[in-house]
């Protein structure tokens, strides 16, 4: 078990863009989901409680958030 979150970008963020960054280590453990900018690595973190995130995700996958 590790309290360090393990930091990473989706493989669709290629286009160097505007991209996101989870550690998803850190659900099983911590019940918690960080999120950050991926430019900028030592700015704020969002911490998503795992069930918020996965109701995210699961919404996206589901394009019930739009396109814009």
């Amino acid at each position: 078990m590790t309290n360090e979150p393990r930091w990473r970008k989706s493989s669709y963020s290629s286009n160097g863009g505007d991209c996101i960054e989870v550690a998803v280590n850190l659900a099983a453990f911590h019940g918690l989901v960080p999120v950050r900018d991926s430019k900028n690595p030592r700015g704020p973190v969002l911490n998503a409680s795992a069930a918020s995130f996965a109701s995210f995700v699961a919404g996206v996958k589901a394009g019930e958030l739009g396109t814009a």
